[in-house]
């Protein structure tokens, strides 16, 4: 049992305010007066009808200022009990473990989530802020769109995640015989009219104990062809598969992934971003805490996969990973069910080049010793191309297998740049450097306690194209930083204006178009440079290779920033900040997510760039990119050097001798656990593990697997019963024929509003003691505190059901997370909070369910984590959910203007209510006795009622509940628009069966 001092010390703060307050209480209201010395004679004021019986001020005496502190003794000792229990007792534990089973448990989880997400919320507003700097724009509510669309970008990869693990998922078998069978299969969104869907060849099988390479221009759809056969792409993405696709022997369109996540691993882009636990034991058990194996399984599971994968420390923070360690760790939570299929999005992305080797290593051990098939879209072909057993390339919309060019110089992704302008090695002809634009010296950059850069010097001339090469972690992105946003003092002078491309770059984006983001670019750029042209539409498109006319173009300008795919958006984010023609340009990784062929265009870009006389610095781990500079920097530890660097060809003698095309075997890995020729592992037939076989010629294939006896007792019957159903988790079409299930929810409803009534009547009991015989007034009070924490209880319980879905899942932790920060960010600040904001647009965009919940969870998790949580927090979580809750019963058939004044109007009233009922239920604890405002329970309702308002006027009305409901006001008038469009954007599809469309329906849509 660990021991926090936080919680305690913040409630013995809470504590002694509160016997503060309730003496400021008797003063002010003629309770401080007694037989003893008078300390203070103040005249009494009497009020006027209807508070006639109010008398404020009075004499103030020691006996009873004395008295008016020992009465609230009693309610300050409880808030220290609680204060001691917080410090005790682990909650985020607490949750971790009710979200693996119980009643509850969809709703843990996603407090767990937001927990984990919490504190990446400050890190993302400062990247966030950053990146607003680097773009000129001012701070304020503007950046509160970015911060949340990143935020909400993360809950999508969140709920990507815990679908692909398991969540709610029934657990089917399935085939080692046929990983993948792909018959003319077409995948599209929408009607497939734009040519933006995929063609597979007429027939594609991908054998178990293969790897297979998928690569493509930017944006040709490999994600989407990994989503697809992921089940992703028709299941939450809104997507459609025509003809047969079968993933482990199951029909893709049918099935959802959180029923094969046993059978089919699955590796996301960024998987830093998709991390659903705090630490790198619990990430990579997730799924089989998922589905409730017992523990001791899964820590002995967990340690046999991370020695395998090569994970060091299983302790570490997730949030602490860096990119290499990311993508390992992300492949082992993959494999910790030892699939049938391994699907791998862009692994080598933001890699160095020793990373990239042993990721190369892994996949190759994974799919030629393991025996999985493993299926792999990377743009780096050539890292790749020696292990691969087929090479999938995608053009135009067509999926062809493609001859590997193994041992070549050439890469498939070759073909791809062959009408692209090809510029090899060293610039042709490069012009004399002019000069110095940009000299800084003794540049030190720190992180708290840790030196990223030490006392760097560099010097940037006109028309040079500078290379900063290093390892992860080296300080190249802090030395960026430092100069495109010197710090005070520093000794950086410049010529002209440094622009900077930030590693995170979609940070940059502030509009809900394309087109908007050049235009707001264009405009920025003529306010600094009057008489510059507007051209940051006609570079991006230069980027893309596309005409400045075309409708691909028109179609892209139309989109939202954040639904281009990874490398367009790189592209859009350099051609906002070339606007203006800067004389220093930094790019962080600019090829990132870049096919060659885009790759050169960004190239020729830059040195169209230096040739008119722009330094150009770039950061990049490409060394094919990094080659063709005038010079090459080094940083190592936070040193700055010119000495070379290795490059990724001197480390790729380590790799596997190139695999012919037809899937030989490889050479043996170093590796003890993974490169053993004559250990070959591979999943064993009962599914219980990887097991030791032998390898015999022509690789046959394993047995189909089965759960077996064991398996059936490790995973937990999460489909028992009527509520943990699919169809009734995400809103899916209840079949015919159960009038049972038609009753099972009506008793959920009824125990709903039941609950939802106690707990008013708990909120009003000042007001209802009199209805009760006078020898239980006593009973009430303690009566009401014991009825609202059953109450959320039974309403935590009752719509536990709806969060079953990941995706709703993810939504719902993460919102909580901005929720909670910006209530304790508005802590103490007078009632200048913004969460009511959040409350109602989320309950508006979701639902009223969602919006309860949303209320709920928000206080819970501020509870927890600042160590506030008692007799009060039932009553916080209840008024915070009606808030949400009835922001989602409003009216909707409104217009867009109209839909923002109803808001604001409501979030008036919000405000309001809910300070008056918060002050209701606590009134006669907070006053005590021997007032002119007290609780009399004898006293007639008319006489309580205004000694209530009274009370709540001087305690909060005209104070804090005006401050908020202005405050939510004018944050729903400034962000209210552009925030619910990014909430509906992100709005969960129902998850539901899918029916295989006919050929002749869909294929004129791809024609």
């Amino acid at each position: 049992m660990t021991f926090r001092p936080g919680p305690l010390r913040a409630a013995a703060i809470l504590a002694a305010g509160f016997v503060a307050a309730r003496v400021v209480y008797r003063i002010l209201f003629h309770g401080a007066d007694g037989d003893g010395f008078v300390l203070l004679d103040l005249p009494a004021v009497r009020l006027p009808s209807p508070f006639a019986h109010v008398v404020l001020l009075g004499p103030v005496t020691v006996d009873g200022l004395w008295d008016a502190a020992a009465s609230a003794v009693p309610i300050a000792l409880a808030i220290l009990a609680f204060g001691v229990v917080n410090a005790l007792v682990d909650l985020h534990r607490v949750f971790a473990r009710a979200s693996r089973r119980g009643p509850l448990r969809g709703v843990a989880r996603a407090l767990a989530i937001a927990a984990a997400t919490l504190p990446s919320l400050a890190d993302g507003a400062r990247a966030v802020r950053f990146a607003q700097r680097l773009r000129g724009e001012r701070g304020g509510a503007r950046m509160l769109l970015p911060l949340l669309e990143r935020t909400l970008e993360r809950a999508g990869a969140v709920a990507a995640a815990l679908e692909l693990r398991g969540f709610a998922g029934r657990g089917l078998d399935g085939d080692c015989l046929a990983p993948v069978q792909a018959e003319s299969v077409q995948i599209a969104f929408g009607d497939g009219a734009a040519g933006l869907g995929l063609r597979l060849p007429p027939s594609l099988t991908l054998e178990a104990g293969t790897l297979t390479l998928v690569s493509g221009p930017t944006g040709a759809g490999k994600s989407t062809l990994l989503r697809a056969v992921a089940g992703l792409h028709t299941h939450t993405d809104g997507g459609w598969i025509a003809r047969s696709l079968r993933v482990v022997g199951h029909e893709r369109a049918t099935v959802p992934p959180r029923d094969l996540a046993q059978r089919v691993g699955v590796v996301l882009q960024h998987p830093r971003d998709a991390f659903a636990t705090e630490w790198v034991r619990d990430e990579i058990g997730l799924s089989l805490e998922l589905r409730g194996v017992a523990p001791v399984i899964t820590a002995a599971r967990v340690a046999e996969v991370a020695e395998r994968v090569g994970v060091p420390l299983l302790d570490r923070t997730t949030r602490g990973l860096s990119a290499g360690e990311a993508t390992i760790v992300a492949i082992a939570a993959a494999i910790v069910e030892h699939p049938i299929l391994l699907l791998v999005d862009e692994p080598l992305a933001d890699l160095d080049a020793d990373a990239r080797v042993r990721v190369a290593h892994l996949l190759d051990a994974l799919a030629h010793e393991a025996g999985m098939c493993v299926v792999v879209a990377e743009h780096r072909v050539q890292a790749l191309s020696g292990i691969a057993d087929t090479v999938l390339r995608i053009d135009d919309g067509v999926v062809d297998s493609v001859e590997s060019f193994t041992g070549s110089g050439r890469t498939a992704d070759d073909r791809g740049a062959r009408d692209a302008p090809r510029v090899n090695g060293m610039r042709p002809e490069p012009a004399e450097p002019g000069d110095v634009v940009l000299r800084a010296r003794g540049i030190t950059v720190r992180h708290r306690e840790t030196v990223a850069v030490a006392g760097a010097d560099i010097e940037l001339r006109a028309g040079e194209i500078v290379a900063l090469v290093g390892p992860n972690g080296a300080g190249k992105s802090s030395l960026l930083a430092a100069l495109a946003l010197p710090a005070r003092g520093a000794d950086i002078e410049s010529a002209g204006r440094v622009s900077l491309v930030p590693d995170a770059s979609d940070d940059l984006f502030v509009s809900d178009s394309v087109a908007a983001e050049c235009r707001r670019a264009d405009r920025r750029a003529a306010r600094r440079d009057v008489g510059s042209a507007p051209g940051t539409a006609a570079r991006f498109a230069g980027f893309l290779g596309l005409d400045p006319d075309s409708p691909a173009l028109a179609a892209r300008l139309a989109r939202h920033p954040r639904d281009l795919s990874a490398g367009e958006r790189r592209c859009l984010a350099l051609a906002i900040q070339l606007a203006g023609s800067p004389r220093v340009l930094m790019v962080d990784e600019p090829t990132r997510g870049l096919d060659p062929a885009a790759r050169d265009l960004v190239w020729a870009a830059l040195t169209s760039l230096a040739a008119s006389g722009t330094a150009v610095l770039v950061a990049s781990h490409e060394p094919d990119f990094t080659a063709r500079a005038d010079r090459t920097l080094t940083m190592r530890a936070g040193v700055l050097t010119a000495a070379p660097f290795p490059t990724q060809d001197e480390r790729a003698s380590t790799v596997r001798e190139p695999r012919n095309s037809g899937g030989a075997d490889a050479v043996g890995s170093n590796d003890p656990e993974l490169g053993t020729r004559d250990r070959t592992l591979r999943p064993s037939a009962d599914g219980s593990g990887l097991g030791e076989h032998p390898d015999p010629a022509g690789r046959a294939p394993a047995p189909s697997r089965s759960a077996t006896q064991a398996e059936r007792w490790e995973r937990l019957p999460a489909d028992a019963g009527p509520a943990n159903l699919p169809e009734l988790r995400t809103g899916e079409t209840v079949p015919d024929g159960s009038r049972r299930r038609v009753r099972g929810r009506r008793l959920p409803l009824a125990a709903l509003a039941a609950a939802n009534l106690v707990a008013v009547g708990a909120f009003c009991w000042p007001l209802v003691a009199t209805a009760v015989p006078e020898q239980a007034y006593a009973a009430v009070p303690v009566a009401a505190l014991a009825l609202v924490p059953l109450a959320a209880l039974v309403v935590v319980a009752t719509l536990d059901g709806s969060v079953r879905s990941a995706h709703m899942l993810a939504l719902l932790g993460t919102l909580a997370a901005i929720g909670a920060a910006v209530r304790i960010a508005g802590t103490g600040v007078g009632g200048v909070e913004a969460v009511f904001i959040l409350l109602i647009l989320a309950g508006r965009a979701y639902g009223a369910r969602f919006g309860m919940l949303l209320g709920m969870a928000t206080i819970a998790l501020s509870t927890l984590i600042t160590g506030t949580f008692g007799p009060w927090t039932p009553f916080q979580m209840f008024a915070c959910a009606w808030v949400g809750a009835i922001a989602g019963l409003l009216p909707r058939r409104i217009s867009r203007g109209g839909e923002i004044a109803m808001l604001s109007v409501y979030g008036v009233v919000a405000s309001y209510a809910f300070g008056l009922l918060m002050n209701l239920w606590f009134w006669p604890f907070a006053v005590g006795y021997g007032t002119g405002i007290s609780y009399d329970g004898s006293a007639p309702l008319d006489v309580n009622l205004t000694s209530f308002l009274l009370y709540s006027l001087v305690t909060s009305t005209l104070s804090w509940d005006t401050l908020r409901a202005i405050t939510t006001v004018l944050g729903l008038i400034v962000v209210g628009r552009p925030i619910l469009a990014a909430l509906r954007r992100t709005k969960p599809l129902a998850t539901r069966t899918q029916p295989i469309p006919a050929p002749r329906e869909r294929a004129s849509a791809l024609s």
